[in-house]
């Protein structure tokens, strides 16, 4: 299993245009790429809130929660900019059933 030469990379190259056809290798590097900036996003995003969620201190027991302690719905978006497709998230919480 040594390094990969040019002829094999030519030949691979063959292989899948034969298997997928021309018209259809546009379309699907066009969806991988915009599946790999959702990727990316989500995973910003889920870094951020882990960030912003790691409290300082402790919740003090006894304490009720109120709308004002609860963060605001995520909206999870296809790409960036793109408004047609985004949908809220709902997260789960302790009063979510399962």
């Amino acid at each position: 299993m040594g390094r990969l030469g040019p002829t094999e990379i030519i030949l691979i190259l063959v292989v899948i245009i034969l298997l997928f056809g021309a018209k259809k290798l546009p379309d699907m590097a066009r969806s991988l790429g915009k599946s790999a900036r959702i990727l990316k996003s989500e995973a910003k995003a889920m870094k951020s809130d882990d960030q912003q969620s790691a409290p300082a201190d402790p919740p003090v027991a006894g304490t009720g929660t109120t709308a004002q302690d609860q963060p605001a719905p995520r909206t999870i978006q296809a790409a960036p900019g793109d408004v047609t497709s985004s949908r809220p998230v709902t997260e789960p919480s302790d009063t979510t059933k399962r």
